[in-house]
């Protein structure tokens, strides 16, 4: 199955009656879950029952031993099964968000990922080159969430593009500076309705409007760092390992100090709230290096060259948009796909 996945990028496949199988061999089970995340949908081959339905949650989320599996459909052998544990959000793609992507003809973004597979097969001067962005050195400055500080005169806008044909029309676009002691992000979007209502940092804020930046200091690890923030300045900042297409982030130790970010954010027209109606959002973002020392390449020199990817997700009307820098299939952690962060004298 996983050759037939990795063969046919429009192939998806549901666990219908097949866990008694998948339960008795839990360790490759759980590795082919994660690493076909995005390909893989909940379904059962019986009726709604209560009691058949859990014993599915049971083996896709506890790290429950040797349980009796037959309640789910009937017994396919004289063995018992084992839970997979899988993590939270590989759980919500396998639960509702691959359904509602297939299901719901929301088919451009596949159509989008079918074309970069395809681009991948392709021999590399067929290949559209990943972009790069040459970032210029700054002193330090404070954060104020507007972009106003003159610094950011030194560096040009670059956009985002819209993933898929439809969704909400509008713009984003980011900027980059760099420092002897971080790096400074700018985004700034346009936008009607602020879909946010999270009101706490480290939540799962890629579920409402959000902006993200990936960077990858060093290809030699295939560790990276991740944030988010929301419009109403909420922040997700975490390092996430990725091994044979597993990735499982973990929060900044001693996250505090010279090591905590800075962070702003700015609405225009109208208020800082959730569900507000607006014309846009910023956000301005300082992550120091000190933050980043767990990984290689850091801090960068003039000359140095980052992999990285910007994206910003919405949410209005309860239809998902999204927008990126470098174009990545379905998942944003295609790190290999990543554009280039160039660093300027």
């Amino acid at each position: 199955m996983g050759r037939a996945l990795d063969e046919h990028p429009n192939l998806y496949v549901d666990i219908d009656a097949r866990i008694s199988e998948l339960g008795r061999a839990p360790y490759s089970a759980r590795r082919f879950f994660i690493k076909y995340q995005d390909r893989i949908m909940f379904g059962t081959d019986t009726t709604p029952r209560r009691d058949a339905f859990r014993i599915y949650y049971r083996f896709l989320e506890t790290d429950d031993e040797y349980f009796d599996c037959a309640a789910s459909h009937h017994l396919q052998g004289f063995w018992r099964i084992y839970g997979l544990f899988l993590p939270d959000e590989v759980l919500a793609k396998i639960y509702t968000k691959n359904a509602e992507r297939v299901l719901l003809a929301q088919v451009e973004s596949s159509n989008a990922a079918a074309a970069e597979a395809t681009t991948q097969n392709k021999p590399d001067a067929e290949q559209k080159p990943m972009p790069e962005m040459h970032v210029p050195r700054t002193v330090d400055f404070q954060v104020t969430g507007d972009g106003s500080d003159k610094a950011w005169e030194k560096a040009t806008w670059t956009p985002l593009v819209r993933r898929g044909k439809t969704g909400a029309d509008y713009t984003t676009r980011v900027k980059v500076l760099y420092s002897e002691k971080g790096l400074y992000v700018l985004m700034d979007a346009t936008d009607k309705l602020l879909t946010a209502t999270m009101k706490e940092d480290f939540l799962d804020l890629w579920n409402e409007d959000c902006f993200e930046f990936f960077v990858w200091p060093d290809e030699r690890q295939t560790i990276y760092f991740e944030y988010e923030i929301s419009p109403l300045g909420f922040e997700l900042p975490i390092l996430i390992p990725n091994v044979d297409n597993r990735f499982l982030g973990w929060r900044p130790w001693h996250y505090e100090g010279e090591r905590k970010i800075q962070k702003a954010t700015s609405i225009t027209g109208g208020p800082k709230e959730s569900g507000a109606q607006v014309t846009g959002w910023r956000a301005e973002i300082f992550t120091p290096f000190e933050l980043l020392k767990p990984l290689a390449n850091v801090p960068p020199r003039p000359g140095s060259r980052w992999r990285a990817n910007f994206y910003r997700m919405d949410y209005d009307q309860k239809r998902e948009t999204s927008w990126d820098w470098a174009r990545v299939g379905l998942s944003f952690h295609e790190f290999r796909k990543f554009g280039t962060l160039v660093f300027d004298e």
